[in-house]
């Protein structure tokens, strides 16, 4: 029998006995709906972890080294500033700070932070007057309004003249002001982390065309003596408190719940071919080969996930689409291409545990009623 024909004759049992599938199918769409949430909220987490260094668009980030990675610690005189803007091929040199407060809004006290910036962006526009500010869209959702003004502390009143969105940072969201508005609420909601003029917490960067982000960094640290600790965007990214460790829980869950598919695809297709050892030895006394049938088992194995997939993402898509600014979820495209290449390859791995038997089938014995 040709490969095509045993192809159709497996597409065939699917469409006609679709009960035989579904316990397996049912039992990987959970599987599926369980690593579709998984995977966004871990993207939502990191996403509300590190908004505030993606939205400033910048190639790299250089804090102070006893800074240990972290921007409250860190800080930058002007004379390293001009160290680092004399290096081959930084660019676009910009200050940034960040401020942890408190304010009053519609009726209860919220965390927010306040960062300082002097640079505009793709996400951010260019800053604001002094004492005004852009807020993440999840204060919008906590009932801020432009126009409104935001009370930070006891004496820092901050106008609302625009909204960001995907700007957070350690779930918090954030007003975007101009640096020295940044330094006088600082001083006035956290006396001990009062900075003078000029001074920033870090400086973003850009590289010139063809530049090296890993040797520039380098190159920056080399000028400042090692005063300075330079990462690359990515890297100032996992090194935000709390994202590589729950990167690695979550990413330890989802590798189980892809091994637990593989199990379920392999178990349901195990005992399906013992059931089909009659039927395979009289494919094969008529001449098709143990990679055409077990082609066969691989493909079903496929169109069961494929088919599972889409009743997870059915199920999931609506939550991303109305999640609320303060649930940390979001799907995106590369984590549903990610979620369904791994649950194909786990059916396939699933798949695999029938070669053998499939392979060792007798076609006489199968017939006479053997094994």
């Amino acid at each position: 029998m040709e490969s095509n024909e045993l192809v159709r004759l497996a597409l065939r049992e699917l469409r006609r006995r679709p009960g035989r599938f579904g316990v397996a199918t049912a039992a990987l769409a959970v599987l599926a709906l369980l690593l579709l949430f998984l995977g966004g909220l871990l993207d939502g987490l990191t996403a509300g972890s590190t908004g505030a260094v993606r939205a400033q668009d910048r190639d790299g980030f250089v804090l102070s080294s006893t800074a240990r990675d972290s921007f409250f610690r860190s800080r930058i005189t002007p004379d390293v500033r001009a160290q680092v803007e004399a290096v081959p091929g930084v660019s676009n040199v910009s200050g940034f700070g960040l401020t942890f407060g408190s304010a009053k809004i519609d009726g209860s006290d919220t965390d927010v932070g306040v960062a300082g910036y002097e640079r505009r962006s793709s996400v951010l526009p260019d800053p604001p007057a002094p004492g005004e500010g852009y807020a993440d869209v999840r204060l919008e959702s906590a009932g801020v309004t432009i126009g409104d003004t935001v009370q930070i502390g006891p004496s820092s009143p901050i106008r609302i003249v625009g909204f960001v969105k995907d700007t957070r940072y350690l779930q918090n969201a954030l007003l975007w002001v101009d640096l020295d508005t940044w330094r006088s609420t600082t001083k006035l909601i956290r006396p001990e982390s009062t900075v003078g003029d000029g001074i920033v917490q870090a400086l973003g960067f850009d590289v010139a065309s063809g530049a090296d982000i890993a040797k520039v960094v380098v190159s920056i640290d080399a000028a400042t003596n090692s005063i300075t600790s330079s990462l690359s965007s990515d890297d100032t990214i996992n090194a935000t408190p709390g994202v590589a460790s729950q990167n690695s829980v979550f990413t330890l869950i989802i590798v189980t719940t892809l091994l637990v598919a593989a199990l379920v695809v392999s178990l349901f297709f195990a005992f399906l071919t013992l059931e089909r050892v009659p039927m395979y030895g009289v494919l094969k006394a008529i001449g098709s080969g143990s990679g055409q049938l077990f082609a066969g088992v691989l493909l079903q194995s496929i169109v069961v996930s494929v088919i599972a997939f889409a009743i997870g993402l059915g199920i999931v898509a609506p939550l991303a689409l109305s999640a609320p600014e303060s649930l940390p979820f979001s799907l995106s495209a590369q984590r549903i291409i990610v979620t369904i290449v791994g649950l194909g390859s786990s059916a396939i791995l699933g798949g695999l545990v029938s070669l053998r038997r499939v392979i060792k089938i007798d076609p006489a014995a199968a017939i006479g009623g053997g094994t």
